[in-house]
């Protein structure tokens, strides 16, 4: 892919002696403490852990939102826009695998350390923290609308006749009900179970989608006069519904914020580097997110349209029963997103409460830790509980440097390729093109939000 030897560092890949000293030269503490975070507890996993894991990570709330993404994005912007976000997330992705072990000896088992080496020990927390949490607590925090949600459109579906209509606020106190639990499991390989099922739900309520969508416009004839304008009124309506748009394609491409922890669970030595497993992980789930979010998005625009909701599924009412399963998948699914994007943040706490509060590593601290994370997340959850607004503004703001160019960044800083050269032309379009969504895409999220705060009454 047009890489290029760096001239500081050795690669990590080729035959390197190591001796005991050189890989653990922590303190009898340091290696205990490691052994209780969550991150670094357990490195049993394999290729196929990370296929999930990824697909879990990546598959998410995200693909049900791009068919309304397509209405304001329109036919041509909207192909390119995903496909060309679908080649450079891979890219993206595959340099941070190849950097994991770039360093002999070491391994980046966080995305802030990764960015520690390539910018500094103050400057790289300062650079990747705050976009790692804000992606990641962002996540957190639309999944509890989306659990919620679902939740919400079953008990509709399914009892439309005498019975009583049920806030959202209580559909996703009990979705948060489940996390309350679930967030006590210790590590990565834990949730391994939850993450397969999330998987396999998140393909499962995909392909429904877009089958029902096709489904809908053979048996019914009056979707041949299907309206593919623009829905606003306005040029301003419209070049905002374009920017809000890009955040959502944004955000359906959040899995580099966990890739990192998730690459941390693969055992390696200097013979077997991680990054073999975790690549062809990494291509099988890059292989069923294209299954689900091109099929999903073309389909379900090219069946209604600038009508369709900004969750398709909303759209979507009959075969009832259809629907309602593919809403349960939805709420499986994002039980099991929902604890993956939550682990890298109970590291960083929990990290942050032993290392340098100095608190006892304890089931009591992670209790406490944990639970409070979760009602906060449910919280703003209830107080803003705006779907399509929420994945434009967090997908715009802060998903294109974690995904689109921060590793491109990094591997300028630390590679130092030939100016020119393929590589450096590569890692430079990327940049470029990241940070006009950057810059373009939370304008849109921003307006939406804004908007749906002026007819929503709050906790009503």
């Amino acid at each position: 892919m047009g890489t290029e030897t760096p001239t500081t560092e050795k690669p990590v890949y080729e035959s390197v002696d190591f001796s005991p000293a050189e890989v653990d030269k922590r303190t009898a503490r340091e290696k205990a403490i490691d052994d209780w975070l969550p991150i670094t507890s357990s490195r049993n996993a394999n290729w196929w852990y990370a296929a999930f894991h990824n697909v879990t990570a990546m598959v998410g709330a995200g693909v049900l939102s791009l068919p309304s993404a397509m209405a304001s994005l329109g036919w041509g912007p909207g192909v390119v826009i995903l496909v060309l976000s679908w080649i450079i997330t891979l890219y993206t992705l595959w340099q941070m695998v190849e950097m994991h072990e770039m360093v002999p000896g070491k391994r980046f088992d966080r995305y802030h350390e990764l960015g520690q080496h390539a910018f500094g020990e103050k400057l790289g927390l300062w650079i990747v923290v705050p976009q790692q949490l804000v992606c990641e607590v962002g996540v957190d925090i639309v999944y509890m609308v989306t659990g919620g949600k679902s939740l919400q459109k079953i008990h509709d579906l399914v009892c439309h006749k005498n019975c009583k209509n049920i806030k959202t606020t209580y559909f996703i106190m009990i979705f948060a009900s489940v996390h309350f639990v679930l967030s006590h499991l210790p590590n990565f390989n834990s949730i391994s179970g939850i993450s397969l099922a999330a998987a396999i739900m998140s393909l499962s309520y995909s392909t429904i989608a877009w089958g029902a969508s096709v489904d809908k416009r053979i048996h019914e004839h009056g979707h041949r006069n299907v309206e593919y304008g623009y829905k606003a009124t306005s040029s301003a309506g419209t070049v905002f519904n374009f920017l809000n748009a890009l955040g959502d394609v944004v955000f359906a491409y959040a899995g580099h914020n966990v890739v990192l922890e998730i690459q941390a669970t693969i055992p390696s030595t200097p013979e077997k580097p991680s990054k073999g497993p975790m690549w062809r992980g990494v291509l099988v789930a890059y292989v069923v997110v294209a299954l689900c979010y091109f099929p999903v998005a073309l389909v379900g625009y090219w069946v209604f349209g600038n009508t369709v909701d900004d969750n398709i599924l909303i759209t979507l009412n009959k075969p009832t029963w259809l629907i309602v399963t593919a809403n349960m998948f939805v709420v499986i699914h994002v039980i099991g997103s929902y604890q993956l994007f939550a682990m890298p943040v109970f590291d960083m706490i929990e990290t942050v409460m032993v290392k340098k509060l100095r608190f006892n590593p304890s089931w009591v601290l992670r209790f406490v830790v944990r639970n409070v994370y979760v009602a906060f997340t449910m919280f703003v959850g209830i107080t803003f509980p705006f779907f399509g607004s929420l994945l434009g503004f967090f997908g715009g703001f802060a998903y294109p440097p974690t995904s689109y160019f921060l590793p491109c960044i990094i591997w300028l800083a630390i590679y130092k390729p030939r100016k020119f050269s393929l590589s450096w032309i590569t890692n430079w379009i990327c940049i470029i093109l990241g940070f006009l969504l950057l810059v373009l895409s939370p304008i849109g999220g921003l307006r939406s939000i804004i908007l749906d705060a002026k007819t929503y009454g709050f906790y009503t």
